[in-house]
This record gives C-alpha cells, structure tokens and sequence, in this order.
C-alpha cells in the first residue's frame, strides 16, 4: 500500500468523464487499497480515481455518523440517484465542503438532502446505500468528479470569483499539479 498525490484543479484527469473499470484484477485491488490509505492519510471522507490521476469510475468513501456507525467502502461503476436539490442559497455554515483536490478551501454548496448509490465492489457484487444528509453529500460530490466536475464549478457566483482568485494565487488550473498527504502541508 501507498500514499499517492492527489491531483490538484487544472489537470485534465479532474476535468474529463472517468471511464468505467473494465478490469477486476489486482492492479485495481492495489488501486484501492492505495486510493483508502490517501483519503485516510490526507484526510479526507471520500476520494474519486481521478484524484489519483486514473480516470476511471471509482471512488473511496469513510463517513462515521453521529452514532459513532461507520460507513466505509469502495463505489465501482457507481450510479447516483438524487432528491431535488433546494432552490435556496447554500448555508454558510451548514453547507460548507472541501476538496482534496482544491486543497484547504472550504465553500458553501447546496446539495441534495437525500441519494441512493448503487454500484459494485471488488468482487464485483453490486450494492445499493441510502444515504441522507453528510454521507449523501459525500456520494455527490464524489460522484461529480467521476464526471469531470469539481464542487468549485457548482458553487455560486460570489464564491466561484473567489475560488477562481486562490486558484490564480496559487497557480493552479493547470496540468501536473498535485499534493501528497502526510508530507506537504495541504489540507482539504
């Protein structure tokens, strides 16, 4: 097992459709294993394959909820079936999300209160999870990255032009940038 990099917004793994994994075998195994110690050691709730630089349907998820329940697995080829996202504004406090590929920003973003994710595991079983509120939130965004979207191309204008800005400082948005948990002081 590895800690990879992790992608920074601008290359161009994070802003393409991923493809679906075709191949079950050990080099997707060790895939896994290393995308579960890179969301662990960043840290992080959740972590889609092309924020490892592969471009393929995937993601990590590990959410404990208020019961001290953890929910903790591997979405492969998933779908996502979502509530009605509200028409109000995002909650400053509430709503807030980061990403570990838009490193140590956090913007609030309206999201679906509800979503049912069905995808396989490793041994290719499908599965079906209902989520609600946080863990919702994290199969969402987890999910757009699988299709070229970032939480920063959803959020609303003002913090959009603000986003836009941290990425301009900190010369961001283009190909071959990346951060590696546990060694560079990045946070998501």
């Amino acid at each position: 097992m590895a800690v990879r990099p992790i992608v920074i917004s601008g290359d161009p793994v994070l802003h393409s459709p991923a493809e679906p994994v075709v191949a079950f075998d050990d080099d997707l195994r060790a895939l896994v294993r290393d995308m579960y110690e890179t969301m662990d050691a960043a840290p992080g709730v959740g972590l889609a394959g092309p924020q490892v630089g592969v471009g393929l349907r995937l993601f990590t998820f590990s959410y404990v909820d208020d019961d001290d329940v953890e929910t903790r697995g591997v979405a492969i080829n998933p779908t996502l079936w979502i509530t009605p996202v509200p028409a109000t504004e995002a909650d400053e406090d509430e709503d807030v999300e980061g990403c570990l590929s838009f490193p140590g920003e956090r913007f609030p973003l309206q999201r679906a209160a509800s979503a049912i994710l069905t995808a396989v595991d490793l041994d290719q079983k499908p599965f079906e999870i209902h989520a609600d509120g946080w863990l919702a939130r994290i199969f969402q965004h987890e999910f757009d990255h699988l299709d070229g979207t970032l939480y920063v191309d959803r959020v609303e204008h003002f913090y959009a032009k603000i986003a836009a800005k941290v990425s301009r400082k900190r010369g961001w948005g283009v190909p071959g940038l990346s951060w590696l948990p546990g060694v560079d002081d990045l946070e998501g």
